[in-house]
């Protein structure tokens, strides 16, 4: 999948193509709908299949007090939008100056003259343009004076599953509750929070539990504090090593039983290894199921049993894969 940082970037020779647009912080289901759509149509076109977003997310740069929580970082979404099968993404870095384009500016900045839109495929709730001024109607009037043609995805942004919905809102609240099995059904897979393994008070080491810290560099929204069952996954290792994905029980938060830790971290015990060294490399950490919130323990040595009852309980949950 070719990656543009800019409209410029884009080959003048790339052709007509099946376009869209949107953040797809997460790329859960109802993302993974549109594009869809977008490769399928691409397809039967015979046309270069390409996604349209941006970095940081809009509300980030114009309302920065209710800037949401990023999902998934930049460089897990365009892997994400690649798995679904785009032949490009387009990264417009996105500032003051660029939300001030009208709509129409925009459409043909961007779909016109830089993607040849053969067919712009957009959600039901899709806004654009200079105050979002610009919506499904408004496409579809661009559409005809520009010679594109538009799909609107009916099922984007609100993928109705019972009373719940596939949304990147909800997708928040099930990770701000903790809710990971909720998290999984929105997104069709684990959600995940990578970073860079630093040293920490080496307090769990101390106590028989060394774990991998990921430090300030780390990336995606973090669950409500609790211990997880998940996944320690070490990326710069080939598929084959049998050390590359690992089964590990994981703390967020700022354990208090003890008075020093203020901030929040994220740790993961990878399961009954003390050998591993992780300190300076990349690590994926994948959660599945919170076992309990964080308590404040009267004595490390109510901590240690804890802890030691954390580790059976997610062995015996990953246990099946």
């Amino acid at each position: 999948m070719h990656r543009w940082t800019s409209l410029q970037d884009v080959p003048a020779d790339l052709g007509p193509t099946v376009a869209t647009l949107g953040n797809f912080d997460g790329v859960h289901r109802g993302h993974r709908a549109v594009l869809e759509t977008v490769t399928t149509l691409a397809r039967e076109r015979g046309l270069a299949a390409v996604a349209v977003t941006f970095e940081p997310h809009p509300v980030a740069v114009l309302h920065p007090d209710r800037a949401p929580k990023e999902i998934a970082g930049l460089e897990h979404r365009l892997d994400l939008l690649e798995e679904a099968g785009l032949d490009g993404v387009v990264v417009i870095e996105f500032t003051v100056e660029y939300a001030r384009l009208s709509p129409e500016d925009f459409v043909v900045e961007t779909f016109v003259d830089a993607l040849h839109a053969d067919a712009v495929v957009v959600g039901q709730d899709t806004r654009f343009g200079l105050g979002n001024s610009g919506d499904v109607g408004t496409m579809r009037e661009l559409g005809e004076m520009h010679g594109f043609d538009v799909v609107v995805q009916h099922t984007a942004g609100a993928l109705a599953h019972g009373q719940r919905t596939w949304s990147s809102t909800s997708l928040r609240q099930a990770i701000a509750d903790g809710d990971m099995t909720e998290a999984s059904r929105i997104l069709d897979r684990l959600h995940r929070v990578s970073g860079t393994v630093v040293h920490g008070h080496h307090r769990g080491r101390e106590l028989g539990y060394p774990t991998a810290n990921l430090g300030p560099d780390r990336v995606g929204m973090v669950p409500a504090d609790g211990v997880y069952a998940g996944w320690l996954e070490r990326p710069g290792r080939p598929p084959s090593d049998p050390d590359r994905r690992l089964p590990a029980a994981i703390s967020v938060g700022t354990n208090p039983t003890f008075d020093d830790v203020l901030e929040r971290s994220v740790e993961a015990y990878v399961l009954d290894r003390t050998d591993l060294d992780l300190y300076g490399e990349t690590v994926w950490v994948d959660f599945v199921s919170r076992l309990r919130g964080n308590v404040r323990f009267g004595s490390v040595d109510e901590l240690t049993a804890q802890m030691a009852d954390d580790v059976d309980r997610s062995r015996a949950l990953l246990s099946g894969g």
